[in-house]
């Protein structure tokens, strides 16, 4: 029967065989999809054909010349996923999913960025389609216009058998797959892409219902949860930074291993490298963002929430309610603002923002840009700050302002006059560049703080910086291993290379007891930190962080794709890994007890965020007087 198939269907299959051989390629030349044993090998090369088997054979109910044109257009169009994910692939590591195609509003300011990621090659890919419609054009097939209900019965018995034999395999290889992986990598390898992009499409609509079924219960559990693994703050911290302004820049793309750096015997970051000296530094400072990168960093620092593991938080469910970092100080007479020379509409942040409770929103129209300021993605970091000091100086005190730079941001462009440093040398031009951007940042960072000092802000204040996400990907590891002198990256290094730097600076206070803080750390615990810094106490909040000079506090980050750093181990796709060696621990169970603690933190953020719960706690806030 199965022989008499595929020479009456001969046109389907050969459809079949041409789209499985072409994404086999693209996973092993396209992404960079981990295979750490013979099962997983043969899983991805398995794992396209039930999709291709299934979505070509819905041809089979209709007559011939439908049914090739149909696997034309099917052709076509998966082609066009494919490299779609791989250009998305190509900066951010990651798959499309369909929260994020609501984002499309972004891409007009996305030019300059879709250019660089885009290889005239991805369109040798289309090969298969053309040879398929030659065929069809040129070469007559068997005509069998209605196809026998017998034969459709063989043929989706054979898809189901495929199917059955592809999903037992991937579970023996991840179990519980479908349940508790939020790594869209390990998803891919064993479900395949286009079956990941269903399962998203399934995921996406029982999200979509779940604040509808929500109730003030599920808070509870939450509540009880958080309470149970929450530490005490350091006594000593409280107050600490009372009634003083807060001035938190959040450095675009600045990964921490530039930090006391330097290329061809020139350092990277000179003043930061000066700045840290004076301050509290966190080493071991991870970013916790996913697909929003910049606007997950913002969505951490103000809620202590992780942000969703598929798209942004910002688009999907800008109209919750939160209990943010600018509420809670509006509450404690603080004045809010935010300063980034871009779109207000850019990544919703005007509409975000009401949600959060910022009171002023410094955008595009505030500043003077021109051809002769701007670079890349607008206006300049050094001209930002100079014209950001000056619409600071009017806010009311105390105030939280929030500034979000562009110039370091990918593909990191930057006029000849404004480079203080030679390109590095290698094969990754994004990296060639990343250090001159670097660079210039650093330079920009001097000038603010000297424009602080000259317009009376700095002494009153608490200056944060942070790393807001990675600028370098995984795609450019070759070129990162020679810059940091090493083999190779591994799978344990790319782990680290997610660490942001992370400085908090009292003047008058760290510059005369500065610190250096190894604990392990991440941006779900800045909220809880500088609240207690201000003297507000953070006893009955929703938050997943803990304060960060708490003696208590446990050593431990985890990544929103289930990652997790900890004391003593690192855990990445399920590998247990001994921090102190770096080599993976054969022996089972060191990681469990992590493990569950990174699942239950992920899992009770997601269920906050698509249920809107906080709108019970804000309802019971309001009911209470507090």
């Amino acid at each position: 029967m199965l022989k008499s198939l595929i020479s009456r269907y001969s046109f389907l299959f050969l459809a079949v065989v041409l789209m499985w051989v072409k994404t086999y390629i693209v996973y092993r030349t396209g992404f960079d999809i981990k295979i750490e044993n013979m099962l997983q090998s043969f899983i991805l090369f398995m794992n396209p054909l039930s999709f291709f088997l299934l979505i070509f054979g819905f041809g089979l109910f209709m007559k011939q010349k439908a049914r090739n044109i149909y696997i034309l257009v099917i052709s076509t169009l998966v082609t066009i996923i494919l490299i779609s994910n791989m250009i998305f692939y190509g900066f951010y590591n990651d798959f499309l999913t369909i929260p994020l195609l609501f984002q499309s509003s972004n891409m007009g300011d996305l030019d300059s960025s879709v250019q660089e990621l885009v290889d005239p090659i991805y369109f040798l890919l289309f090969i298969d389609v053309l040879l398929l419609l030659w065929i069809a054009l040129k070469h007559k097939f068997q005509q069998i216009d209605v196809v026998p209900s017998k034969e459709r019965k063989a043929y989706f018995l054979l898809v189901l058998a495929v199917f059955v034999i592809h999903l037992g395999l991937s579970e023996i290889s991840r179990p519980q797959l479908l349940t508790r992986s939020f790594d869209r990598e390990v998803l891919v390898k064993n479900i395949g892409i286009f079956n990941f992009h269903i399962y998203d499409a399934v995921v996406q609509s029982s999200t979509s219902a779940q604040r509808v079924l929500a109730d003030s219960d599920e808070l509870v559990e939450i509540q009880n949860y958080i309470k149970a693994n929450k530490k005490e703050p350091d006594e000593k911290m409280f107050g600490i930074a009372k009634d003083r302004n807060v001035i938190f820049v959040s450095l675009e793309s600045t990964q921490s291993f530039v930090v006391n750096e330097t290329l061809n015997g020139e350092e990277l970051t000179p003043y930061l490298n000066d700045f840290i000296n004076e301050s509290y530094y966190f080493e071991n400072f991870y970013h916790q963002t996913e697909q929003g990168k910049t606007s997950d960093s913002e969505f951490l620092v103000a809620n202590s929430l992780y942000p969703l593991g598929r798209g942004a938080v910002f688009f999907t469910h800008n109209d919750n309610e939160y209990n943010s970092m600018q509420e809670i100080l509006r509450e404690n007479d603080y004045y809010s603002a935010t300063f980034h020379a871009n779109n207000a509409s850019f990544w919703n942040r005007d509409i975000i923002y009401e949600a959060f409770g910022v009171d002023k929103f410094y955008d595009l129209e505030s500043y003077d840009v021109n051809e002769a300021n701007s670079t890349g993605w607008g206006l300049k970091d050094k001209e930002y700050f100079e014209q950001s000091v000056d619409l600071m100086k009017g806010l009311p005190q105390p105030f939280y302002s929030y500034f979000i730079t562009l110039t370091n941001h990918f593909p990191f462009e930057l006029d000849e006059e404004d480079k203080l440093i030679d390109e590095f040398d290698s094969t990754s031009e994004i990296l060639n560049r990343y250090v001159t951007t670097i660079r210039y940042q650093d330079e920009a960072l001097k000038r603010f703080i000297e424009k602080l000092k000259e317009s009376g802000l700095y002494d009153n204040s608490i200056i944060v910086l942070m790393g807001d996400h990675y600028g370098i990907s995984q795609n450019h590891n070759e070129a990162m291993a020679k810059f940091l002198g090493k083999n190779e990256i591994t799978a344990y290094d790319n782990v680290q290379l997610q660490r942001v730097p992370f400085v908090i600076h009292m003047p008058g206070i760290t510059d005369e007891d500065p610190k250096l803080i190894t604990d392990v750390s991440g941006q779900i615990d800045i909220k809880p930190t500088l609240l207690h810094l201000l003297g507000i106490d953070t006893t009955e909040m929703i938050q997943f962080g803990n304060d960060l000079f708490s003696p208590d506090r446990q050593s431990f980050a985890v990544l929103r794709n289930g990652s997790f750093i900890t004391e003593k181990y690192v855990s990445i796709s399920d590998v247990c890994y001994d921090r102190q060696t770096q080599e993976v621990i054969e022996a089972e169970g060191a990681c469990d007890s992590y493990e569950e603690k990174a699942h239950s933190e992920l899992s009770f953020s997601d269920k906050i965020i698509y249920g809107d719960l906080l709108r019970f706690y804000n309802e019971e806030k309001m009911s209470t007087g507090k």
